[in-house]
């Protein structure tokens, strides 16, 4: 039996993943829906024949302030935020991880410019349709239909799940719950955009953190 060195073998994992990042999977993208919208296979099918892969480093902009957002995308590696701007600083409103849906959907819906940021924070790799050939996808069939329903039915549980935390919970029961969901994100998300997330300073995180703890 011929052994595969440890550097080899990582090699030939990357490769693998890489592989199934570079292809939208139906199985995938329907497990990530049916969470908000149950829907059969071949409704996703469809939908990931339009699908693109695009991958983004380390701090590049996804989509800049008061532009316009041209995709409705899935995260299948990395973390992403949404930011506004307030005061020459950026604020942090949205956090999105792997297996979640994410897209300016205000700016999307009307093809106009937004005063929200989407940016990589880590080396990410998305599953994105294009508001062009979304729309080609509505038109072709009544499966567009379902997916539209489908989208609008994720993008709004997320908005008002989060608006209801904001106006419901306290920081630091916030900062508990976003360990709860993400118990990985000290170690992938920097202090700074944790503590403009929550909507506190540095200095109450860090104060959070020791009563956590």
């Amino acid at each position: 039996m011929k052994l595969i060195s440890t550097s080899r073998f990582e090699r030939l994992m990357q490769a693998e993943i890489y592989q199934f990042m570079e292809k939208p999977s139906p199985e995938v993208v329907k497990g990530i829906f049916d969470q908000y919208y149950h829907a059969e296979l071949s409704l996703w099918t469809e939908f990931t024949k339009y699908m693109k892969v695009r991958s983004f480093r380390r701090g590049e902009i996804i989509k800049d302030y008061y532009k316009t957002e041209k995709h409705i995308n899935i995260l299948i590696s990395g973390s992403v935020a949404h930011f506004v701007s307030a005061e020459g600083k950026d604020v942090c409103i949205s956090l999105y991880y792997e297996n979640q849906i994410f897209s300016e959907y205000l700016s999307f819906l009307t093809q106009s410019e937004s005063a929200i940021k989407t940016e990589s924070l880590e080396n990410s790799v998305i599953w994105s349709i294009s508001h062009q050939d979304l729309k080609a996808l509505y038109l072709k069939s009544t499966k567009g239909l379902l997916i539209a329903k489908a989208i609008a039915d994720a993008m709004f549980i997320r908005k008002q799940m989060e608006q209801i935390n904001l106006l419901t919970l306290s920081p630091i029961e916030r900062y508990v719950k976003l360990l709860r969901d993400r118990p990985e994100i000290l170690q992938r998300t920097s202090l700074k955009i944790i503590a403009s997330y929550l909507g506190v300073t540095a200095e109450s995180l860090s104060r959070i953190r020791k009563k956590v703890l």
